[in-house]
């Protein structure tokens, strides 16, 4: 047997590889603890990535941090990439068009997406469970797994469309969002929904699925509560 190498028991080297996990990722609870221990990383970083379902995260909760972000923009690569569920909102979508303005680069995508943020290619945040009290949030520096995040995020960056050409083919359902989600959860018939906007059948139910697209719902019956997390209710 080499004397060069170290003998450790099963139980030994489990311990050592844990211990060297858990320091390149760290657990914070709510969006308070993130902001304290994360602000500085956000300051300092020269290229932001970030994927999510809306604008409603963490940053939100600290409108000197988004104003900073807003004034900071020309100095840093910015690329957000959002599902279309904030662009039936006309504020929201404003306010999108308002970063692009600036020189974030903002994209718009159809699949499903984790809460997701990278600085310089170097730290990860990941958002956990939205449906707990306390939100969760993993912060990862470990140089392979951010590869893989990020990896990850190149992946649907590009299988994404930029915020312009979406939102182009997009104003039509903004406008008939709100009748369509009051048929919709008023459990109108789509014949009598479509006759009131003076459209097809099919025309209405082509609308029906490409706003359940943009709610990130699969069926009628998610509608309801998904839009009113969105406040489009």
């Amino acid at each position: 047997m080499n004397s060069d190498v170290p003998v450790t028991a099963p139980g030994e080297c489990w311990k050592t590889v844990a211990v060297e996990l858990v320091s390149d990722i760290s657990l914070i609870r709510g969006e308070e603890e993130l902001f304290d221990r994360t602000a500085h990383l956000f300051v300092a970083a020269t290229d932001i990535a970030c994927a999510a379902d809306d604008l409603y995260t963490w940053a939100l909760s600290r409108p000197s941090l988004t104003q900073q972000g807003e004034r900071l923009v020309h100095d840093k690569r910015i690329r957000k990439l959002y599902r279309p569920g904030v662009l039936l909102n006309e504020q929201t979508a404003q306010h999108l068009h308002h970063l692009s303005g600036l020189g974030a680069q903002i994209r718009i995508g159809t699949e499903e997406i984790n809460e997701t943020i990278l600085l310089d290619e170097r730290v990860a945040i990941m958002a956990g469970d939205e449906g707990k009290a306390v939100r969760s949030y993993s912060v990862i520096s470990r140089p392979e797994l951010v590869q893989g995040i990020l990896s990850l995020f190149e992946t649907a960056w590009l299988a994404s469309t930029t915020l312009e050409t979406f939102d182009a083919r997009f104003a039509d359902i903004r406008m008939e969002a709100p009748q369509i989600l009051e048929f919709l959860t008023t459990g109108c018939k789509d014949e009598k929904a479509a006759k009131s906007l003076g459209m097809g059948v099919r025309t209405y139910q082509r609308r029906v699925s490409e706003l359940l697209v943009a709610l990130g719902v699969t069926s009628r019956l998610q509608v309801d509560a998904r839009a009113r997390e969105l406040g489009l209710l």
